[in-house]
């Protein structure tokens, strides 16, 4: 493992999930993104080559994992294993939005833990070091034999929340699981924390329970890692006009949406939702409430942090531990 700074080229490759967000990075980093070889068999397999050397080369290769997640999960391995058996001297994955991350635990019994098989076998296919962002449950660091850099999108979501300079806010966690994360956008928003408490029935399927804290007659700005279906979020701005919220925001790092879930969200009665590029959106959002900021400038900078090993939590002043 290299502990020294790089003489070794710096290499930037791209998988298919979202080529676009790799060559804004690229852009950053003021170099190209490398060619590749990439076909589907008529079976479904996957082929890759690189079409240059990457010998004695620091590879980063960028590969968000949403939908479809297990092929761009799949490309992501045969691109490592590719790598490793092209002599590439540290094989850097940059995966801002980890598959299989709320698996991480056994809720009931005979269940996996997926979310440390992803480790595994991104271990085994040669990886040395992954660069993820905000990650579900800090627990998945401890899944991996290699470093993790683990970065953060609420400085950049917060920022955005500063601009439109609201007088009387309050941030919201929607469940007991984000307060920390919800308490650190809170801080560097300087604004007060409340909690909404919910029950999981099934999957994809909750109901808030109560608040804690208080929301009357304030701009309320419920902050996650995530939102995947809408519904939680979408129950948890009704609660809030409940409790006499003015305004309801949303900020979070990964835009699942699966489903239906822009068309729920856009329908709502939320102010607005302000989201990170982590994962591609195939809709066009440049009408809707839904605004996207990107977190590629601060890949890049993360990237060049590591290619001179230097610290990369100085970038977030230990506001990426969450």
């Amino acid at each position: 493992m290299r502990d020294y700074p790089s003489n070794q080229r710096m290499l930037i490759f791209s998988g298919s999930a979202n080529p676009g967000f790799t060559d804004k990075i690229a852009e950053h980093l003021g170099i190209k993104v490398g060619e590749i070889t990439r076909r589907k068999f008529k079976n479904g397999e996957i082929y890759i080559r690189f079409e240059e050397s990457v010998r004695g080369a620091d590879v980063f290769v960028v590969q968000p994992c949403g939908e479809p997640v297990n092929d761009n999960f799949m490309e992501l391995l045969i691109m490592v294993d590719a790598l490793k058996r092209a002599s590439a001297s540290m094989i850097n994955c940059v995966i801002p939005h980890y598959p299989y991350a709320r698996q991480d635990k056994k809720a009931e019994g005979r269940e996996p833990i997926t979310a440390k098989l992803v480790a595994d076998l991104l271990k085994v296919a040669g990886m040395d070091r992954m660069i993820a962002v905000d990650l579900h449950t800090a627990t998945i660091q401890g899944f991996f034999d290699v470093p993790v850099d683990h970065i953060t999108a609420i400085p950049i979501i917060a920022n955005y929340f500063k601009g439109k300079h609201i007088k009387n806010g309050v941030v919201v966690s929607p469940d007991v699981g984000g307060v920390k994360r919800a308490s650190i956008f809170a801080n560097q928003l300087h604004m007060p924390l409340a909690i909404l408490d919910k029950i999981r029935p099934g999957p994809n399927m909750a109901k808030v329970d109560h608040l804690v804290g208080d929301v009357e007659g304030k701009d309320a700005i419920i902050f996650d890692d995530m939102i995947d279906t809408g519904g939680t979020i979408c129950e948890a701005v009704n609660t809030l006009y409940n409790f006499k919220a003015k305004k309801v925001y949303i900020g979070a790092t990964h835009p699942i949406f699966s489903g239906n879930a822009i068309e729920k969200l856009q329908s709502s009665d939320v102010e607005e939702i302000v989201v990170a590029d982590t994962l591609p959106l195939k809709n066009d959002l440049s009408a809707g409430k839904i605004k996207m900021v990107s977190i590629t400038g601060l890949l890049a900078k993360t990237i060049k942090k590591i290619y001179h090993c230097k610290s990369v939590s100085e970038l977030f002043k230990g506001e990426n531990l969450v």
